[in-house]
């Protein structure tokens, strides 16, 4: 059992870390209502986290080469378990968003160490079971948190969401000291200081003008600015990469074709299938009256199928190219998400369940034998940055995807409320709708209005969900077929 204890470390954080990417979903309406959280602000809730923890995951493998992977794995444990309490005693949204920040960089300094430290402690068939028992656990973690996110809101409150990282945080932390052996790469790489600051200027500023344009337009003069700052912060990042002797990220790799898409890719398989989960878990909650545990519930399935078909998938595939999987298993994610736009306003929660088995399978495949196509299109030296570039892409998918999903949805709302008996203001409506607070609207409805307003909710909030499915599924399937189109058997790499 010891020759196991590695993984159980490794992948007990991984699990916590990825879980904390979605556990929130479920909570949402119980935190907006205890916090008086806008839409806004619960996108940046979600979002806080994933950005904090896409924009520092290089420059936090290049430092743990330096330092010791041990180490920063057990610091950002530490920083992640801290954080964690103080998301649970956040008396407002603005300070929960800040300490959702602080529990990103925690996550990034866990993650960007995690295949390194597995590569290190396995060799052989141990390391592909190893890595494919990680990828089975990162693949089911992302869809099991809306479940736990529900069962401890109904049960316990939204502030037991982060609490019980708590005992799982100082566990990880305790198991990894004692049974994790330390390893270091390159000590004379220094950290990429302007490649980290440009980069996260880049995505912080994108992704924030992104959803202040959902509420305030595009031709708001904000949105115009940021959104002008975050691609001038881009180019600087290009500029600083190309003239580091220790790049953050090897912009050379981009010339393999296969790179490219696999990192494309990577970003839009999460964009396709979880980006629309904040919206499936407020129309469960505020338009159909399920419980928190009953919408966790409803995801079951997803979740389920995953975890089982990414751990036959990681026996059956052995030693195969992982090209037709992964641009499979993205096509599949696509199928599914086009088939939720099959709900209408008189749907159940579980008409939810065949889009989400189909989600699921294709999550299941695709997720545990994408880092192998990423591994496989780069030199062998260049393999922990093209890792370290995989998990980046995938977690700004997500956060990226929780932005534009956001405008979408927003726009679409409020053009379906715009003229609805009852609403005097579209804009405040929707940014209320949208954060759970359906009845509320309804309550305050002019007599006699209150059963067609609240009809008109549900028919403009499932109008919002199908676009949002409708994009999903198509940006799965354009991720699918660059794969599949992109990505050869015997990919050549030329420096």
């Amino acid at each position: 059992m010891r020759k196991w204890a590695p993984l159980c470390a490794v992948s007990l954080g991984s699990f916590m870390l990825l879980v904390d990417v979605t556990i929130v979903i479920v909570a949402m309406p119980d935190m907006a209502d205890d916090l008086d959280a806008s839409f806004t602000d619960l996108q940046w809730v979600l979002d806080g986290y994933s950005l904090a923890l896409a924009a520092v995951l290089l420059a936090a493998g290049s430092l743990a080469d330096r330092f010791g992977r041990r180490r920063m794995f057990v610091a950002g444990t530490v920083l992640f378990t801290a954080s964690s309490g103080l998301c649970a005693l956040a008396p407002d949204a603005n300070l929960l968003i800040a300490a959702r920040v602080l529990q990103g960089l925690g996550a990034s300094a866990m993650f960007a160490t995690t295949l390194a430290l597995l590569g290190h402690a396995y060799q052989g068939r141990d390391r592909s079971t190893a890595i494919g028992v990680w990828g089975a656990v990162s693949a089911a973690a992302a869809a099991v948190g809306p479940l736990a996110g529900g069962l401890l809101t109904e049960h316990l409150g939204w502030e037991w969401i982060f609490l019980v990282n708590l005992p799982i945080g100082l566990l990880t932390a305790g198991l990894s000291l004692s049974v994790l052996t330390e390893s270091q790469g390159d000590r004379a790489a220094r950290p990429d200081v302007p490649g980290l600051l440009t980069f996260t200027a880049a995505v912080g500023l994108g992704t924030f003008g992104l959803i202040r344009a959902g509420g305030h337009g595009w031709g708001d003069a904000t949105v115009l600015a940021v959104l002008g700052g975050g691609g001038l912060a881009l180019i600087a990042f290009v500029a600083a990469e190309r003239r580091s002797v220790h790049p953050m990220l090897d912009l050379g790799l981009f010339r393999s074709p296969a790179f490219t898409a696999v990192m494309v890719a990577g970003a839009l398989s999460q964009f396709a299938a979880f980006a629309c989960f904040p919206q499936v878990s407020v129309w469960l909650q505020s338009l159909i009256g399920s419980s928190p545990v009953a919408a966790g519930l409803t995801l079951v399935p997803m979740a389920a199928t995953a975890f089982v078909v990414a751990g036959v998938a990681g026996r059956l595939l052995h030693g195969t190219h992982p090209r037709v999987p992964v641009g499979g298993g993205i096509l599949l994610i696509g199928t599914g998400s086009f088939l939720l736009t099959a709900i209408d306003v008189d749907s159940g929660r579980w008409m939810l369940a065949p889009g989400l088995v189909t989600i699921g399978i294709g999550v299941g495949l695709a997720v545990p034998q994408i880092a192998g196509a990423a591994l496989g299109a780069v030199p062998p030296h260049r393999a922990g940055m093209a890792g370290g570039a995989l998990n980046t892409f995938r977690q700004l998918g997500f956060a990226l995807g929780i932005a534009v999903v956001g405008v979408v949805f927003r726009a679409t709302l409020e053009g379906r409320l715009d003229g609805a008996t009852g609403i005097s203001d579209p804009k405040s409506a929707a940014e209320a709708v949208g954060s759970g607070g359906a009845s509320a609207v309804v309550a305050a409805a002019p007599p006699g209005t209150g059963e067609a307003l609240r009809e008109a909710i549900e028919r403009a909030f499932v109008a919002g969900m199908d676009r949002v499915f409708a994009l999903c599924g198509a940006v799965g399937v354009v991720a699918g077929v660059l794969v599949l189109l992109t990505v050869r058997p015997r990919p050549r790499w030329h420096p």
